[in-house]
């Protein structure tokens, strides 16, 4: 212990005496940590947001999706061939016993007048247990009732970017709004959900019985997909082969059929979206990594350097008794020393640019002390490594040819 100690003390000397040369050597290792600390930082706060995000859209949700058409041997894409209708919603209500809420999704859009003003926006017909299915809860007055839905009762519940734009501190609930100059009573405002895993405002959209929007805004038999809802999460692939089965029988499939539908889940989403992140996280930190090579280069440069400058001083130490070894150990802590004080500040310099991006940008960043404590132990590896050949150069010098050194 004694010697380790005393090798740290006799680096640091020598670092000190030159401290802007020590410091800008280290300049890379700083910039290295830093950045692979950062960068990876920004994956891990890119795949946590993404996460909650696509946690937002509710639990165990299962999303049924129309299927692709071709045309010329040429995909259409996904929902191009649409035989959904508010049946197939009904029936998984009615015949699947490991789903506990089912809501049909009809798409529409346009201009919105409220307020004294107008927004542009989509419109959303749903039945009420899409709410239940989204975890979304009300600000503001009532859900739609299973009668408004039959009846195609006029009412919406809008979102809070929408009661915001049309009617800004205030409840509107009770107000007429009117959307492609049909009216429509508010009878409530939801929470905020915040932005998507795309970016989108899942605030900016109102929500309307789905047989109003049906076929009071879009005039159409056809729906855009289904949502429904897992009885648990360990029944979600059983739920999904279930609800696989009630559509082929509906559409009436032969066996030998492909499916005119695409069944997906929120666990797969979550999947595809986090891979993408990890696989960005990594390729970042690949490319910040390089500056920590650079960085060691630097720190070879240097020792190279500082080992012509003190070829007397070595020679010296080797007449008198010292081991070749003493001196390989001696140039190595230093290397090794100035890798880590490196390191150090890099640390250092990390944390302090991820609170800036935290509090200043949009930009969310996890650091984890892992990823830290391997940044260190790699700039410290640097040094080993690039510090090895100038170290095993000075040791394998010759006392005389040291002595006689200019």
């Amino acid at each position: 212990m004694n010697r380790i100690n005393n090798l740290i003390k006799v680096a640091l000397k020598s670092i000190a005496k030159n401290r802007m040369r020590s410091l800008l050597t280290s300049l890379g290792i700083i910039i290295g940590v830093s950045a692979v600390i950062v960068m990876v930082a920004v994956g891990q706060g890119s795949q946590a947001k993404i996460e909650e995000q696509v946690a937002s859209l509710g639990t165990n949700l299962i999303v049924i999706f129309p299927g692709i058409s071709k045309s010329g041997g040429v995909s259409q894409g996904a929902g191009s061939f649409n035989r959904f209708t508010l049946k197939d919603a009904e029936k998984i209500a009615e015949q699947a016993t490991l789903v506990k809420d089912v809501s049909p999704i009809v798409r529409s859009g346009g201009q919105v007048i409220g307020g004294g003003t107008n927004w542009n926006t989509t419109i959303n017909g749903v039945s009420p247990q899409y709410f239940d299915l989204r975890e979304w809860g009300l600000e503001y007055g009532e859900i739609f009732t299973e009668r408004d839905v039959q009846v195609c009762k006029k009412v919406a519940i809008l979102g809070k970017t929408i009661a915001d734009e049309l009617f800004p501190g205030q409840d509107p609930t009770g107000e007429t709004i009117r959307i492609r100059n049909t009216p429509f009573i508010v009878i409530g405002v939801l929470k905020e959900k915040g932005k998507n895993a795309m970016g989108s405002d899942q605030d900016d959209i109102i929500f309307a019985p789905s047989t109003t929007v049906l076929y009071r805004l879009k005039g159409r038999q056809f729906i855009d997909m289904i949502n429904a809802g897992a009885v648990s999460t360990d029944k979600m692939d059983a739920a999904q082969a279930e609800i696989r089965s009630i559509l082929r029988e509906a559409h009436k499939l032969d066996e030998g059929d492909d499916d005119d539908f695409t069944i997906t889940n929120q666990t797969e989403i979550t999947d595809m979206a986090s891979e993408t992140s990890r696989t960005m996280t990594l390729l970042l930190g690949a490319v910040a990594g390089v500056s920590l090579i650079v960085g060691g280069i630097g720190i070879m440069n240097i020792m190279l350097v500082s080992v012509t400058e003190r070829t007397r001083e070595i020679g010296i130490r080797l007449s008198i008794g010292a081991r070749a070894n003493d001196i390989l150990v001696q140039f190595l802590s230093e290397a090794v020393v100035l890798s880590l004080f490196g390191g150090i500040i890099g640390i250092l310099l990390a944390l302090l640019i991820s609170g800036i991006l935290n509090n200043f940008t949009e930009l969310r960043t996890v650091i984890k002390p892992f990823i830290v404590i391997l940044a260190f132990a790699f700039s410290g590896s640097v040094g080993i490594f690039f510090g090895f050949y100038p170290a095993r150069k000075a040791a394998n010098l010759n006392p005389i040819d040291a002595l006689r050194y200019e």
